[in-house]
């Protein structure tokens, strides 16, 4: 591929996207003296890692725990926020299921007892079965995790909300993300570790505590927005991106819906890959913009309920195992910062796995806030009548989706831009197509500035994909990677898919689009 080139000309780089990746960015190329324009097709600052505010209530869509292993992004984080603003908060979450809580990361002895005495015998029974037949296919995630827990055990605490996370059956699911996240972790060895036998005694667990911003992630990436602007920087926010016209090997202009020109030396862009290429002028060729339009995205809504604080948990959220309801998870953001709520309240984030145009993200807010209190009802963790308001937010693109063929796909642009237009810079979770947490985010976002700025030649694509996932620390734990999280690390940069998420079987968009 084409080295990057520093910039081309002297007019201001042009920054698309004011979320983690753009505004890290923004400020470390006004921190160089160079002239910078961010555009933001919404009216919101910090992306997904935006607080949103509702009538003086505040909500974190998805949890943003302040935690990195990368040193430039702790100093950047204490660089735009005084310590004053961080608050250190305790690390807890648990699994519902049947009323009961369970904890996380899994335990045997707990899980196992918590389940009842009757229950708990009937899973190691099925573990046992699965010693002496087990499961024909174990290609897929259910089989290769029911060969190791056992299908009771598998269905309690595996299949019901990885299939609410993905949108998909777990048969459908490849075994190598199962093994990349539990690695060779089985019921027996999980007990064997607890009473401090095996080979391996260390595991991975995860961290205790961490930094969070008093008033949610927003008040950082606000707070940068004005360190920008009071550099000289520019941010313009409901700017879309029309076009960015290319000519000679560089792109030399953005294009705003509405038609205002932005004559740019480089680009550097958050916007989802896909839209980044289509909105390319001239365009890109059929084959380039074929392999855009096959990347796809999963999404996200909140249904936030105000309830008394009693009605609250210790938990920054629980997982919900529940079969019969559609939440996935459960947030108390009065526990993540006791300035998200008010005095004598709290609000829980019912947090739901959607596709846009689905039945959940079409249904009006007033459907969705009744689906939520009889979701929180019948999980025993508010009554109804403890409702005191409802909130909804939708957030379209929330995770970029790991389908069959997806990294030859994005190969595909990254090739492409490269080639055509070197000073366009693709960085974050969206612009590179890549499950990056917020820290990876801005980790591509300060190397491609280095690379405008010094004309150095940083890869980007090489952050994210350690082998240890940035909130584990190895140590003696009872089975501490025993359940497959939102977060667990990718086994080998070969996996490709960095903070790991699985191979989803591809979609046959003309036959859904017959059949609707």
């Amino acid at each position: 591929m084409t080295m990057t080139p520093a910039r081309t000309g002297s007019d201001p780089v042009v920054v698309i996207g004011a979320g983690p990746a753009g505004l890290t960015a923004a400020l470390r190329l006004r921190q160089a003296d160079v002239e910078t324009t961010v555009v933001e097709a919404s009216d919101s600052i910090g992306g997904i890692s935006r607080t949103v505010e509702r009538d003086g209530w505040r909500f974190d869509l998805g949890g943003h725990r302040f935690f990195t292993k990368v040193p430039e992004v702790e100093a950047f984080w204490h660089e735009v926020l005084p310590d004053e603003d961080f608050l250190m908060r305790p690390r807890m979450s648990r699994i519902l299921y049947r009323g009961k809580l369970f904890d996380y990361p899994l335990k045997p002895f707990n899980a196992l007892f918590g389940l009842g005495v009757l229950e708990a015998i009937r899973c190691v029974l099925s573990y046992a079965l699965v010693r002496v037949r087990p499961p024909k296919d174990q290609s897929n995630f259910e089989g290769w995790v029911a060969a190791r827990f056992g299908w009771r055990l598998y269905r309690i605490f595996f299949k019901t909300y990885t299939e609410k996370v993905w949108g998909v059956p777990a048969t459908d699911i490849q075994a190598d993300w199962a093994a990349q996240r539990i690695k060779n972790l089985s019921l027996l060895n999980a007990v064997t570790s607890a009473f401090g036998f095996g080979k391996d005694k260390k595991i991975t667990t995860l961290i205790e505590e961490f930094q969070y911003p008093r008033l949610g992630p927003g008040m950082m990436w606000e707070r940068c927005r004005d360190l920008v602007v009071g550099r000289g920087g520019e941010v313009r926010m409901q700017s879309p991106v029309e076009r960015v016209e290319h000519a000679d090997g560089h792109a030399h202009t953005v294009v705003l819906a509405g038609g205002e020109r932005l004559p740019a030396s480089a680009v550097l862009s958050s916007m989802p890959m896909p839209e980044l290429v289509r909105a390319m002028d001239p365009p890109a060729p059929a084959h380039v913009l074929e392999a855009a339009d096959g990347l796809s995205f999963r999404d996200f809504l909140t249904v936030a309920l105000v309830v008394p604080v009693s009605a609250g948990f210790p938990d920054n959220w629980i997982y919900i195992h529940e079969p019969g309801v559609r939440v996935g998870r459960v947030q108390n953001f009065g526990s993540w910062s006791p300035q998200l709520v008010k005095d004598g309240f709290t609000c829980l984030g019912l947090e739901y796995f959607v596709s846009e145009g689905d039945d959940l993200w079409e249904s009006s807010d007033e459907d969705l806030i009744a689906l939520g209190k009889a979701e929180i009802a019948k999980l025993g963790l508010a009554k109804t009548e403890q409702v005191e308001a409802g909130y909804v937010v939708r957030v379209p693109k929330a995770y970029p989706v790991y389908d069959e063929g997806y990294a030859e796909r994005v190969d595909v642009l990254r090739a492409w831009l490269s080639e055509a237009v070197p000073n366009v810079h693709p960085v974050g979770r969206n612009g590179m197509h890549r499950y990056n947490n917020q820290d990876h985010s801005m980790l591509t976002a300060m190397l491609a500035v280095d690379n405008i700025v010094t004309g150095a030649q940083h890869d980007v694509w090489t952050v994210n994909v350690e082998e240890d996932y940035h909130e584990t620390v190895q140590e003696s734990s009872d089975a501490a990677a025993a359940y497959p999280s939102s977060g667990s690390p990718s086994s080998t940069a070969a996996s490709r898919t960095g903070r790991d998420a699985p191979i989803l079987p591809r979609r046959d968009r003309e036959r859904e689009e017959s059949a609707a």
